[in-house]
């Protein structure tokens, strides 16, 4: 007897709903034509990666941001309009945004 039939025998009530399958939706990000602007600064002595220009609405961005970050496995944020990821990850981020669709502009070093 799995997870799922035990579920069943404690809940018998439940109905299954057709939203467990959600996540799995992709989310179709706006492919802009001017490219995006991706440099390295140090802030308090560490270096981050800054993600700026981008065009569409700030949820893309955000949705952008978070994939970024679980593919790199790196914490960074989502602020005034860019991404701030932490770590000199240029390179990385440029290959991932041009799978992506992106036009990306490298700038600092």
């Amino acid at each position: 007897m799995d997870l799922h039939d035990q579920l069943k025998n404690l809940f018998p009530d439940h109905l299954e709903s057709e939203l467990e399958d959600f996540q799995d939706i992709d989310h179709v990000l706006y492919i802009q034509k001017e490219p995006l602007i991706c440099k390295f600064e140090k802030r308090k002595g560490k270096a981050t990666t800054i993600i700026e220009g981008y065009e569409g609405t700030n949820e893309d961005f955000k949705i952008l941001a978070k994939e970024i970050k679980t593919k790199l496995s790196v914490g960074g944020t989502f602020k005034d309009d860019s991404i701030i990821i932490q770590g000199d990850y240029r390179d990385k981020i440029m290959q991932i945004l041009q799978e992506k669709g992106f036009k990306v502009k490298r700038v600092g070093g």
